[in-house]
């Protein structure tokens, strides 16, 4: 199923969560974070045509880790990490579907990382490897901007990542997919820059959650970033990033100046 928010334009610019199917977006009468998705009785359908794609969720955190294909690690001249490295991004840095990065005048190197992107759909702590999947409402697209100068300059991450719009996540949540088995990659202006495979992940997908939930609860509607793979770039105005996520789709989002 996809899940998605959505501005509803017909309808006062109401927001809801919904499913899309065959090109009409079905409002829910609640929301997935809340209650389970069987439970949730559907609003009369829309064109998509009539709607406006939000970032499918609104997250208390983003959490996101460092270097986990080894490929982008070496082409930074890092290690490999022995262990997750984690770290956060605010939940002001993110931004939906067609919404605009903007660039900071900080940076003069502002770099697209596209990553696969891991739901909460459930309160969790302590999660176990074997079992930590069923705390996941499903998967979506991601982009971990990063301004690379400042992320050096500063020897720790929260500013170089932190900026408003530095997150783009979408464009909806698909629930029916093996996280394990699918092709990531980033296109510039329709050029392919980065293209990696999350069998290639370091730490795997349940490794990352009992990893993250042993450090912090995890809440609904808070995302786990998995790691991007080698070929990262810099972004100029005007340039157009298009994250793509087999068995997700494509989140696509303009770049202006800052």
């Amino acid at each position: 199923m996809k899940i998605a928010r959505a501005e509803l334009l017909a309808r006062g610019g109401e927001v809801r969560y919904g499913r899309i199917a065959e090109d009409r977006f079905y409002p829910f009468d609640g929301s997935p974070f809340e209650q389970p998705l069987a439970s949730l009785s559907e609003l009369p359908p829309l064109p998509l045509a009539e709607v406006r794609l939000l970032a499918p969720c609104r997250p208390t955190k983003v959490l996101a880790i460092g270097r986990n294909y080894a490929a982008h690690a070496a082409e930074h001249g890092a290690e490999v990490p022995k262990e997750p490295l984690l770290f956060l991004k605010p939940p002001s840095a993110v931004v939906g579907p067609g919404d605009p990065i903007v660039l900071t005048p900080l940076s003069q190197q502002v770099e697209h990382e596209a990553e696969l992107v891991v739901v909460i759909g459930r309160r969790a702590r302590h999660l176990r490897p074997e079992d930590a999947l069923a705390a996941v409402l499903g998967y979506t697209g991601g982009n971990d901007v990063t301004a690379r100068d400042l992320q050096r300059r500063d020897g720790q991450w929260s500013r170089a990542k932190g900026f408003d719009t530095f997150c783009p996540l979408g464009p909806w949540i698909e629930t029916d997919l093996d996280p394990a088995d699918q092709v990531v990659e980033c296109l510039v202006n329709g050029q392919v820059r980065q293209r990696g495979h999350t069998r290639d992940l370091v730490f795997d997908v349940p490794h990352l959650l009992a990893y993250a939930s042993a450090v912090m609860t995890l809440e609904p509607g808070d995302v786990l970033m998995t790691g991007t793979p080698a070929g990262v770039s810099p972004l100029a105005a005007g340039d157009v990033v298009v994250v793509r996520v087999s068995g997700i789709g494509e989140l696509v989002n303009p770049v202006h100046g800052g």
